[in-house]
């Protein structure tokens, strides 16, 4: 739960208002959602740092705790290069990630249709059991639901993740300085284009794979590299564009990127211009942007493009002085323009 003000807009009706799909989307009537109702009410040291995770008091060896949970609603449940199972234990533990934790244990929460094919929740549990046992991280706990047929979708996954952090590791969203660099560890926009490819029944010339991975290892090989590294997100729901605008809020600070540097497979540009979409908006599962300082970024560019995960990487930018925290793409023609926060849904159901 990213608790972050996405600058003004109108307040919440909570006399007459309703939930819509743009609360779920991850861009601003999401963040005004955690920011008016759950912020408030669960108001507390940890939850209103406002990042991916929250770290938790010192154990007696001096590493801290680190908490994360996540839902996951996605629709298909089988999609190119994963599935929900997969999904659920990717996402969290990619949650725990760029808070610089080493992921330990998984607790996994099951909300099961009736009517659901046993062969295909075997199919899902086993998917994720395989993702568990690579990352090296057990599920150690889980629970189990079943609801009626039609009000479930099959099966809703949440997932918890506990992780320790070392002493003297402070990522965070609010660490972003003026003269940073902004890299990012690959192609963006391949999951949610993954998924809309499947349900638009889209076919191109080189298959749109989601890019859903544990990301631990890409991770800890980045802050060897880096020892000054200041930021790691995730960009999910909402794409490159709405993370971008999360560390620029919590930071204070404003970003200016190249659109050229910026990669984007040429199936997912194609089918994002087919759609009507803008791939900095789309999700990812399986890439992580980072911020550091301009005297570690070369280094920190190799050793993400050594590691399998990274082989894509790039530099895509640079933070900026800018009280107005806005994040602006220099374009191809040598313009700019604004790079705002997502807003309403453009993607239901995509993790």
């Amino acid at each position: 739960m990213s608790v972050v003000k996405p600058g003004y807009v109108r307040p919440l009706d909570v006399r007459q208002g309703c939930i819509d799909m743009g609360h779920g989307a991850g861009g601003r009537a999401m963040a005004q959602l955690i920011g008016e109702l759950f912020a408030p009410a669960f108001c507390n040291a940890y939850l209103d740092r406002g990042d991916d995770a929250a770290v938790l008091p010192a154990l007696a060896d001096g590493e801290r705790l680190v908490m994360a949970t996540d839902a996951h609603v996605i629709s298909p449940l089988f999609f190119p290069g994963g599935d929900i199972g997969c999904l659920s234990v990717h996402g969290t533990i990619n949650d725990l990630v760029v808070m610089g934790a080493r992921p330990l244990y998984l607790a996994a929460a099951f909300v099961l249709e009736e009517g659901f094919p046993l062969a295909d929740l075997k199919r899902i549990v086993e998917s994720m059991a395989a993702a568990s046992r690579e990352a090296g991280v057990p599920v150690v706990t889980g629970d189990t639901k079943v609801v009626e047929r039609g009000k479930g979708d099959g099966v809703f996954i949440t997932t918890t993740g506990v992780g320790a952090l070392a002493v003297g590791c402070e990522l965070s969203g609010a660490n972003a300085r003026p003269g940073d660099v902004v890299l990012v560890s690959g192609t963006v926009g391949d999951h949610g284009m993954a998924i809309m490819a499947q349900r638009e029944s889209l076919a191109f010339d080189a298959e749109i794979r989601s890019d859903t991975a544990a990301l631990h290892g890409l991770a800890e090989a980045m802050r060897a590299a880096a020892p000054g590294l200041r930021v790691l997100r995730d960009p999910t729901r909402g794409g490159l564009a709405t993370t971008l605008n999360e560390i620029a809020a919590q930071s204070g600070v404003g970003m200016e990127l190249l659109e050229s540097a910026i990669p984007v497979l040429p199936q997912v540009d194609a089918a994002c211009e087919l759609l009507g979409l803008d791939p900095l908006y789309v999700a990812n599962e399986g890439k992580l942007v980072a911020v550091c300082p301009e005297s570690e970024a070369d280094g920190l560019l190799a050793a993400m493009r050594a590691h399998p995960l990274g082989a894509s990487a790039a530099r895509i930018g640079v933070i900026t002085e800018d009280a107005n925290r806005f994040v602006q793409v220099r374009t191809g023609f040598g313009g700019r323009r604004m790079v705002d926060w997502l807003s309403g849904e453009q993607l239901p159901r995509i993790c």
